[in-house]
């Protein structure tokens, strides 16, 4: 099977079994996004979605939080995984965006990324989510389910390298619909532990369940 069409049936399973296709975290603006965004990393949004009401309630806009401390933030982050650093990361972050842009969130890859704590992935996903752009972050299930269906190759062992060969083979109009396809389905079928392929569409497909029934 050549490369695109395994990308075109994995579009076609994708959009009737994941026809909403979009972030499950909880906010109402791009600096409360990248509040979130900054905080998932190595956390599950259910988790980040506990704590943001308080912690948006207490900092609601970018201006509040820069006149915050890492000290004055933590408390309402504590749960959240490496909490210390990230209430480092949120404090400079919200000065940065007061003293460097007007307050107002960047809306480039390469102006977001100079911020404190964000790296490409949520620059990306800013990009898609907040911005309406098109972009495919790539998270640990971007990462593993990609490699599990087979599309993109092994040679591909870092996140942008798997980035650069999605955005290859998917439309660019789907990328970022395509981005929460891929972590939707790992998030609740091809999990880590146990993947539920009996509930998938795409064990035909599947480098990885062929793999293991051979």
């Amino acid at each position: 099977m050549k490369k695109q069409e395994l990308y075109n049936i994995c579009s076609s399973y994708f959009s009737k079994a994941i026809p909403v296709a979009e972030s499950e975290l909880h906010f109402s603006s791009p600096y409360q996004l990248l509040v979130a965004v900054i905080l998932s990393a190595q956390c599950t949004d259910k988790r980040v979605n506990m704590v943001t009401p308080a912690l948006f309630e207490a900092f609601p806009a970018v201006g509040d939080m820069a006149k915050a401390t890492a000290e004055d933030i933590l408390p309402y982050i504590k749960s959240i995984s490496y909490p210390n650093a990230k209430a480092r990361h949120l404090a400079d972050m919200a000065a940065k965006i007061v003293a460097e842009f007007d307050s107002n969130v960047p809306t480039s890859i390469d102006e977001l990324t100079t911020l404190p704590g964000v790296g490409r992935k949520t620059a990306n996903v800013m990009l898609a989510v907040a911005f309406g752009g098109q972009a495919m972050p790539v998270d640990t299930h971007v990462f593993r389910v990609s490699h599990r269906i087979g599309l993109v190759p092994k040679r591909c062992t870092t996140p942008l390298s798997v980035e650069r060969e999605l955005v290859k083979y998917f439309p660019e109009d789907l990328l970022s619909k395509a981005h929460h396809w891929l972590i939707l389905h790992g998030r609740y079928t091809c999990m880590a532990r146990n993947p539920k392929c009996g509930e998938c569409g795409l064990t035909a497909v599947c480098k990885y369940f062929n793999s293991r029934v051979q």
